[in-house]
């Protein structure tokens, strides 16, 4: 199977049944050499294109994943960035706000850490979960301030997607390149995933009694995902909706989607000039007589 990126692709205005969206397809490798000769391949890509996207001195890139817990966002980031130059990425990840950041408007604690040209940003969950936790557990909402009732707020979702596809708009407007990815991941692979975390010691820190409780609102979540996905995947800020259940195979996929995105904005070094060519030369003859 080669990996089509568009095949993954949520089209605008798509109405998403997640259902209908496999959270297992074949595999693109063969063997766990081959999946690590292909990875090591879409690696070495994506530390060219970031090279170059450094130098050319034009976009940036934000990378979004989003998922039910266990869907395998660390490991995705961890693997499929291992080759990129870390001070030309930086990873933020997202929990409960603050007191501070309550004080503010939804997009505001995410919008600071928006990457500058040239480099890459990514967003482990993101402005995101005010459309889904927050949309699973309203209560939630009581603590932002808003200036009407949530309950009596018939449009506070719909405003949302809004500005969310407007700030998504005014960013790539003016450089930068949004991917997001949802792992979609089976309800019974997490319970696999549950319960490899607590008979492995060494991964019973990733484990907390709050996902099992999570698991019980599944359904709810994933109505939030399909409206969040159908009302916000844009032609420019599209989603991508990756089969999670084969960890190997998800990270390949979203490694291709990235190369491909990259590789689509046609980079290339900054031009020398004639004048520039020139005060090299010297410089060069200058250090040939040191």
């Amino acid at each position: 199977m080669k990996i089509q990126s568009k095949d993954f692709r949520v089209h605008e205005g798509d109405d998403v049944d997640l259902k209908k969206w496999p959270t297992k397809v074949d595999p693109v490798y063969k063997s766990k050499e081959q999946y690590q000769e292909l990875l090591a391949d879409h690696v070495a890509g994506l530390s060219a294109q970031q090279e170059l996207l450094y130098a050319s001195d034009r976009h940036a890139i934000l990378l979004i994943f989003q998922a039910m817990d266990a869907a395998g966002k660390d490991g995705a980031i961890q693997h499929v960035m291992s080759g990129v130059n870390p001070q030309g990425c930086q990873v933020f990840s997202y929990k409960h706000p603050s007191a501070t950041e309550l004080q503010h408007d939804f997009l505001w604690r995410t919008t600071r850490d928006l990457p500058e040209r040239g480099r890459i940003g990514i967003f482990n969950r993101s402005y995101y979960e005010e459309v889904l936790i927050v949309r699973v557990h309203r209560d939630l909402l009581l603590g932002e301030g808003l200036t009407d009732k949530p309950q009596a707020d018939k449009d506070l979702w719909h405003d949302r997607y809004r500005s969310i596809a407007n700030l998504e708009r005014h960013l790539h407007v003016n450089g930068t390149r949004i991917i997001k990815f949802f792992l979609h991941l089976s309800k019974d692979e997490q319970r696999k995933r549950f319960l490899a975390r607590i008979d492995h010691p060494k991964k019973n820190w990733k484990f907390s009694a709050a996902d099992v409780e999570e698991r019980k609102y599944w359904k709810h979540y994933m109505k939030a995902y399909e409206a969040c996905l159908g009302a916000t995947s844009t032609g420019t800020s599209p989603w991508y909706v990756v089969p999670a259940d084969d960890k190997e195979n998800a990270r390949l996929i979203v490694s291709r989607i990235v190369l491909d995105t990259l590789e689509d904005l046609k980079m290339s070094y900054p031009e020398t000039t004639d004048e520039r060519r020139k005060e090299l030369l010297a410089i060069r003859k200058g250090l040939e007589r040191d």
